[in-house]
C-alpha cells in the first residue's frame, strides 16, 4: 500500500482594497456681527504679533482659524481702517 502525501499549499496572499479616505469636512463658519468680530481679532492680534505683512495663509496658521474666517476678518479691520493691503499680503494700517 502506498500512503498518500498530504501536501500543503502556501497562503494565498489576499489584496486588500485601499482604504478610502473620508471626505474632509468643510469648517461652518457662523456669520454673526459676534463671530466676525472674534475673527477681526484674531487676524489683528496674529498681524500685530508677528509685526510684518503676512499673506492670508499666514494669518490663518498664526491665528489658528481657516482662510475664511481670515477674509471675514480682514474685511471687518479694512472696514474699520484697521490693516491695508500691500503687494498681495495683509498688514496693520
Amino acid at each position: 500500500m502506498t500512503e498518500k502525501k498530504e501536501v500543503k499549499s502556501a497562503p494565498k496572499a489576499v489584496k486588500k482594497a485601499p482604504a478610502k479616505k473620508a471626505p474632509a469636512k468643510k469648517a461652518v463658519v457662523a456669520i454673526n456681527a459676534e463671530n466676525v468680530g472674534f475673527k477681526a481679532g484674531d487676524v489683528y492680534n496674529a498681524l500685530a504679533s508677528e509685526a510684518k505683512a503676512l499673506t492670508v495663509a499666514e494669518i490663518a496658521k498664526a491665528a489658528k482659524i481657516s482662510s475664511e474666517e481670515v477674509y471675514l476678518g480682514i474685511g471687518w479691520l479694512f472696514k474699520e481702517g484697521k490693516v491695508k493691503g500691500e503687494n498681495d499680503k495683509v498688514t496693520l494700517a
